[in-house]
């Protein structure tokens, strides 16, 4: 069986869903088409505000996929997404449409297009502990710890970078090697690997047989606007309330995954009252712009794909013609 797969990718807030959305309505009239959300923060159940999601019309217009999946309590890994959205591309080609992966996770892209290492999964126990001794010593002393067991690592990182520096010392407490040593071997495979055939055994696809189209501006002031409003946008319709609501659950807390989202934690924050509340709409603009920085640099990376002026004129028709030639 073909698969039928279009790859939308882009930074948060350059209009990657309103152009699926758009290309799905066109492609109904040529077997048709489904969305699969390519987004990590999407997979989470009562987290709708503060990740931008699709709206009901929107997501009985078109059908999609790993879309309120998980319970914010729970994570959900780069391989888990390779594992189900591989297999929602193979349904949905069954049918004979096209399945339209839409997102900006780039990792969840790298996860499904070219597969992953096999760096060890996540030990929680280990996990607490390197949180533990984070709250008595500070992460500049982890980070210091992580520089002399994978220097490599430790020199790409700022020292406050909780998240990466404590994934960092997992990796070496549960394997005895470093976190670039697995990502090193990684690339020296991807190198040698044939790629002119398409390999699902490890879970992924070819990256070859899927075209991507990538939203980018070419004014990082025009998103930088976008920004802004989607995140004033964002509180007027209630961030702050849907924080709080996860908030008074009572099992949640800001160092998972799910509240580590970027708007969620500048929330909560403010709400917990280390963050000046004055202060969360300037910081959450930043901190999305610095995600879709991050987005930009590795989408960059990504030779493959076809670059389309997510500011200039004419974006529909110009994917259009783009979709028709690839699936010609």
């Amino acid at each position: 069986m073909k698969l039928r797969a279009i790859a939308i990718a882009g930074p948060t807030a350059s209009g990657k869903t309103g152009l699926a959305l758009a290309i799905a309505a066109h492609l109904a009239t040529q077997g048709g088409a489904e969305i699969i959300s390519v987004d990590s923060a999407l997979v989470y159940k009562g987290m709708d505000i503060g990740t931008a999601k699709p709206t009901h019309d929107e997501l009985t217009a078109v059908a999609h996929h790993l879309i309120d999946i998980r319970d914010p309590l729970n994570a959900y890994s780069a391989a888990e997404f390779a594992r189900d959205a591989l297999v929602c591309v193979k349904d949905i080609s069954s049918r004979g449409k096209v399945a339209l992966l839409v997102g900006g996770t780039m990792l969840y892209f790298k996860a499904l297009l070219e597969g992953l290492n096999d760096m060890p999964a996540a030990d929680l126990g280990i996990r607490a502990s390197i949180q533990a001794e984070a709250q008595s010593l500070g992460w500049p002393a982890l980070h210091a710890q992580l520089k002399l067991v994978d220097p490599i690592t430790a020199a790409r990182l700022a020292p406050a970078d909780s998240q990466r520096i404590s994934r960092a010392l997992e990796v070496f407490r549960i394997s005895g090697q470093s976190l670039s040593s697995f990502q090193r071997n990684s690339a020296e495979a991807d190198i040698s690997q044939d790629t002119t055939k398409a390999d699902s055994s490890n879970g992924a696809l070819n990256i070859n047989n899927v075209p991507m189209l990538s939203l980018e501006p070419l004014e990082r002031a025009w998103l930088h606007k976008r920004i802004a409003q989607r995140f004033d946008d964002m509180l007027a319709h209630g961030l702050l309330e849907e924080v709080e609501k996860l908030r008074a659950r009572g099992d949640l807390h800001i160092d998972l995954p799910s509240m580590r989202c970027v708007g969620y934690r500048q929330a909560w924050e403010a709400l917990d009252g280390s963050l000046p509340m004055a202060e969360l709409r300037d910081r959450g603009v930043f901190a999305t712009r610095q995600l879709a920085k991050r987005q930009l640099t590795w989408l960059r990376s990504m030779p493959q794909r076809h670059i389309l002026q997510a500011d200039g004129p004419e974006v529909l028709p110009q994917a259009l013609k783009w979709v028709g030639a690839v699936l010609s």
